[in-house]
Formats: structure tokens, sequence, C-alpha cells
């Protein structure tokens, strides 16, 4: 049996204003989270989101990836750097600049998120 490359799990996040949280979440299906599953290498992604009691809303997306080669693909120019669309700024508190890639060493999970 071929032995498998581990997988990359590549994770952002930031800040929305937590009364856009609805619209934020309707935007985001149709842009980033479709970019992700629609590039060739992509494994998948979740959202995570966190009220921080402040007004705002931890929002953090989790990719996971077959190599850096399909994230190259996605990221465009460099896969150290975050891409964003035109509209995320109306949404987003922060932009960061830079987001982080992790090799994943174990995977073993027996739930199907929703």
């Amino acid at each position: 049996m071929a032995k498998l490359e581990p997988l990359i799990l590549r994770r952002w996040s930031s800040q929305i204003r937590t009364e856009d949280r609805d619209k934020y979440l309707s935007y985001i299906k149709g842009t980033g989270l479709e970019d992700y599953l629609y590039t060739p290498g992509n494994a998948g992604c979740q959202m995570l989101l966190r009220d921080c009691g402040d007004g705002s809303t931890e929002v953090s997306t989790l990719s996971w990836w077959r190599s850096m080669e399909a994230i190259l693909a996605f990221a465009v120019n460099d896969v150290e750097r975050a891409r964003y669309h035109k509209v995320d700024g109306r949404f987003l508190i922060e932009k960061p600049e830079y987001l982080e890639h992790h090799v994943v060493v174990v995977e073993d999970s027996n739930f199907a998120p929703t």
C-alpha cells in the first residue's frame, strides 16, 4: 500500500462585529469557502466562531490540503500571506497579513461537521 503524504492544515483568524455574523457567514460561504473547496488538492474546510463578549466575534477558518503546491494554487502568489476578496473589508475588523500552516501528524475523527 502506498504511503500517503500528511495533510497540511491552513489556519486563518480575524474578527468581525457580532451583529454582522449572519451576513458574513452568508457572504463567506459563497466566496472563501467555495474557493477552498473548488481548488484541486483541497481536502475540506471548516469555519469556527467564538463570541468575544465585547461586540466582536473571532472567526477562524481551517482548511486541509494535500500539498503546498495545492495551497499555492489557491493562494496564487505567496502561501504565507492571507488571500482576501474585495468585500472582506466590509466585515473584517482586522485583515491579518499572514496565516499559519501545520502538518497534521495524527488524524482520527468519527464526526461529520455540519
